[in-house]
């Protein structure tokens, strides 16, 4: 069965409420939402060719999509010893610190990073790779058997280099040398794979749980962020009881009320006061599953039936019907 013609309405409609009502399932292979890039492969593979293949599979495409990317702040980086963090800040190289001859540092480490670690790997490193640098050698130095405290203090005097293995920086933006000896030195750094633009994720509406009604998990789900015990007892504490109550219902999963504010925000009008959220509904079913009959009674003692199934609540009625009249008319 083909797909049918849309009229506006139904298209503007289904642009806003997501598609529910369509004849046709579109199974199509699209790039995940956030990615882009430039193809620079396609690889076809068929039995008919003699490629090994999954049971079941009769042809396979695999497309390679690149990108080329800068280093940006948020992505992150380590060394060989276990420092790994993310970039803070880069700035212009005429604004680094530099050393007295002229030279700017490429990367500031924290030095924070280091006493508690106990990973005193990187600062010996730092030594010998500006010993050797500066001595146009290589050096092997294994783990437990490599090159000793006193072998790299022998290196750096050889190299004509301050044996403590720091000198004076200045400030690249005033140039006035900072207050105290500042240790530089050469190591290896390296780029993880894992970086802030595959990272970046937001949502507004997007899928649900089909059994708490709750927002899915995840960029890959286009999910939403997860406000768990600890968030709730903090704005318990800082006494934010409206911000804590949208989060829990309108914002979660609070089915009929979320249709209602959304309805109410395009319409321009007042939110309604929050309902009861799917997940207490959920609760007093499973408790009734035990055997156990559990009721929930308002202020005069009578019972309040909650709708079981979420498809029965209403769609939103926006004043637009399919017609192209306004509601009322």
């Amino acid at each position: 069965k083909g797909e049918t013609e849309l009229t506006a309405e139904e298209r503007l409609l289904r642009a806003i409420f997501g598609e529910k009502a369509r004849e046709v399932k579109d199974t199509s292979l699209r790039l995940p939402s956030g990615e882009h890039g430039k193809i620079v492969d396609v690889a076809v593979f068929s039995r008919e060719n003699n490629d090994e293949l999954l049971p079941g599979v009769n042809k396979l495409i695999r497309i390679a999509i690149a990108q080329k990317r800068k280093i940006s702040v948020g992505d992150k980086m380590a060394g060989r010893h276990g420092n790994k963090g993310v970039i803070a800040k880069i700035l212009p190289v005429e604004d680094m610190p530099f050393l007295p001859d002229g030279t700017p540092v490429d990367i500031l480490l924290n030095p924070l990073g280091v006493p508690s670690r106990m990973n005193i790997g990187q600062i010996l490193e730092t030594h010998l790779g500006w010993a050797a640098a500066a001595l146009g050698i290589r050096v092997a130095t294994p783990v437990f058997d490599g090159a000793t405290e006193g072998a790299i203090k022998e290196q750096l005097r050889l190299a004509g280099l301050p044996e403590s293995g720091q000198i004076e920086l200045r400030d690249g933006r005033t140039g006035q040398p900072f207050s105290e000896p500042v240790t530089v030195g050469q190591i290896y750094m390296m780029k993880l794979h894992h970086l802030v633009e595959d990272k970046i994720h937001a949502r507004s509406t997007g899928p649900y749980s089909l059994i708490t009604q709750q927002p899915l998990g995840g960029k890959a789900q286009f999910g939403g962020q997860r406000f768990g015990e600890m968030e709730v007892w903090a704005l318990e504490a800082y006494g934010a009881a409206f911000i804590l109550q949208e989060l829990l219902t309108v914002k979660s999963d609070d089915v009929m009320g979320r249709v209602q504010t959304y309805e109410a925000i395009v319409k321009g009008e007042d939110i309604l006061p929050p309902g009861v959220p799917e997940s207490f509904k959920v609760l007093i079913k499973e408790l009734q599953s035990l055997g156990l009959s559990v009721e929930v009674l308002n202020d005069n003692e009578e019972e309040i039936r909650f709708i079981e199934d979420p498809s029965m609540y209403p769609e939103p009625n926006l004043g637009i019907n399919i017609s192209g009249l306004e509601g009322g008319e």
